[in-house]
């Protein structure tokens, strides 16, 4: 693994809908929390809460944003989020593009 790779973390979130995560990705982005956010609308979930099977549209967002931004993107998207507890997981980025993870690092710095 490159040490470009280890800084770089692939995240998903789910919205509700395709302008909850746009305002989301939005701000991500903006405030550099995030380098690049996808929208993939479509998407159905299904999950037990409070005790049942539930099932809802959804929209997922995959983010690439830096290690060390990680918990401040978490704690925006809790601020942002309608979900009383909203998805957020971040993944290692292990192998890909040098110049993109490098690209990643740079727009998602502080």
């Amino acid at each position: 693994m490159n040490p470009s790779d280890s800084e770089v973390r692939v995240g998903f979130i789910t919205a509700p809908d395709v302008e909850t995560g746009t305002r989301i990705a939005r701000a991500l982005v903006e405030e550099r929390l995030a380098a690049c956010v996808n929208l993939v609308s479509g998407i159905r979930s299904i999950y037990r809460w409070e005790g049942s099977v539930q099932e809802d549209a959804e929209v997922l967002l995959v983010v690439k944003t830096r290690a060390d931004r990680a918990g401040d993107l978490a704690d925006r998207v809790a601020e942002l989020h309608p979900y009383e507890l909203p998805e957020v997981v971040l993944l290692p980025a292990v192998g890909g593009s040098l110049p993109y993870l490098d690209w990643v690092r740079e727009e998602a710095a502080p």
